[in-house]
């Protein structure tokens, strides 16, 4: 089934491979070849081979990674935390990435897609967002109503208009059923995108994402303002203030749709392999990798596996313990990474995302561009044979588009966990020890 992943092992890297083990640990020794930075002409090249050793030797192997991933094709899935909307973030280098076709999902915070409806808002479309110093007067800021995200800034009137936005939202007929997480915020998008237009400014991420149909999963919805929102409305209903307000959050077919995209990367994909790209930890991480456990520890399922590309670059250190900070490895021996594949198909690298990505995504967008320059010239056929990863990089840029077509993915795995009855019925009964109230009970 993974046959068509490659190993990472090329005369273009010179260095150390991605992957590779070190010499006296069982691996081939290669020796450490550098080239001068001002004999390089790409982002890629510089990544390559000016990276020889240390914290530089972790980007190069996950630029290799990456670059082998989406190479041969592999849908990308992407984990993020931290406020990427709110600093601009998902303008510089998301949503290129995403642009590119390249992904299939994203899994983040509720916060991100909530501030993400900032720079639209009529009252602040010529930016509501500023610099401050990390280490300025916060009680000054306090006094001013200014909220800080780290060096980023904005009004607190931002948010109330923020919240009236939402509310709106949430309350339009489209809102009113009972929905998964991914279809809200699809709908979401499409307000945004509006929004955008209207007052002229960037394409945000919703609104991209709902573009390109690519679902959106949040796996803590109740830890940000997009649902304190519609906990609002759902209160002011129960108070008797509103008539109506039917908004549901479906959090079990939102895990199941999450499921169904991970079973149509393993069976009914070209690749029968999936990659993922985790920036920094969190609930956004787990949710990303819980489909595997979900569908064949969980739902018995035959034949699961992990993800055959995992690169992550998160701050928090291995030695802390967190869910943050393990790596790819140790999510082999929950099976959530490919056993088959992992040593020389995923890295973790500690570091600061907000520093890095700018510069992969750099590095990967040239290749693609490389790549389209080359085909115009000799045709695609041509370069498919000659250069088989350009195949992966040029594929089409409106992408997998699975929010459209999750109801043919979900009513297929819905129809595995039927075939799996027996096994599901053995999984549902154990020897329960007593009550606590019934065991007090005997003791009197």
């Amino acid at each position: 089934m993974l046959g068509i992943v490659a190993p990472i092992m090329s005369a273009k890297h010179p260095c150390q491979e991605p992957g590779a083990q070190p010499a006296g640990q069982g691996g081939p020794r290669r020796p450490v070849v550098v080239r001068r930075i001002d004999e390089t002409t790409t982002t890629g090249d510089l990544l390559t081979h000016c990276l020889p050793a240390f914290g530089g030797a972790f980007l190069r192997r996950i630029y290799g990674i990456l670059d082998e991933a989406i190479g041969s094709g592999c849908p990308l899935t992407v984990a993020v935390s931290g406020p990427i909307t709110v600093s601009g973030q998902h303008q510089v280098w998301l949503n290129p990435l995403i642009e590119t076709g390249w992904v299939a999902y994203l899994s983040m915070t509720d916060a991100i897609c909530y501030h993400d409806g900032h720079r639209s808002l009529d009252a602040y479309k010529e930016g509501p967002i500023h610099e401050v110093p990390i280490f300025g007067d916060d009680g000054a800021l306090r006094d001013e109503k200014t909220i800080r995200v780290t060096d980023m800034a904005f009004d607190e009137d931002v948010l109330l208009h923020q919240d009236r936005f939402i509310s709106a939202c949430l309350q339009r007929p489209e809102f009113q059923k009972r929905m998964t997480g991914t279809e809200m915020r699809y709908l979401l998008g499409a307000k945004y995108a509006a929004q955008e237009a209207q007052n002229g400014v960037a394409t945000g991420l919703l609104a991209r994402c709902h573009q390109m149909a690519i679902p959106i999963f949040v796996g803590a919805p109740g830890d940000g303002s997009v649902f304190l929102n519609s906990m609002k409305l759902w209160a002011m209903k129960k108070a008797g203030l509103i008539k109506d307000y039917d908004f549901d959050l479906d959090i079990h077919a939102e895990v199941f749709e999450a499921c169904a995209y991970h079973y149509w990367g393993l069976f009914d994909q070209p690749t029968q392999a999936l990659a993922t790209l985790v920036l920094g930890g969190g609930v956004p991480k787990n949710y990303n990798l819980q489909p595997e456990p979900a569908l064949g520890q969980v739902l018995g399922l035959p034949d699961i596996q992990g993800y055959s590309f995992d690169v992550q670059i998160v701050s928090a250190p291995i030695t802390d313990g967190s869910l943050s900070s393990c790596p790819p490895s140790e999510a082999v021996t929950w099976g959530k990474v490919d056993r088959a594949t992992y040593q020389s198909t995923t890295e973790s690298m500690q570091g600061d995302f907000s520093v890095i990505m700018p510069f992969l995504v750099k590095a990967l967008l040239e290749n693609r561009a490389r790549y389209a320059s080359w085909a115009e010239k000799m045709g695609e056929e041509a370069l498919f044979e000659k250069h088989p990863k350009a195949r992966g990089y040029l594929r089409p840029r409106e992408g997998y588009r699975l929010f459209e077509r999750r109801e043919g993915m979900v009513e297929k795995l819905t129809g595995e966990v039927a075939k799996n009855k027996e096994w599901l019925f053995d999984t549902l009964s154990y020897p329960l020890a007593p009550a606590a109230t019934a065991a007090i009970a005997e003791k009197r």
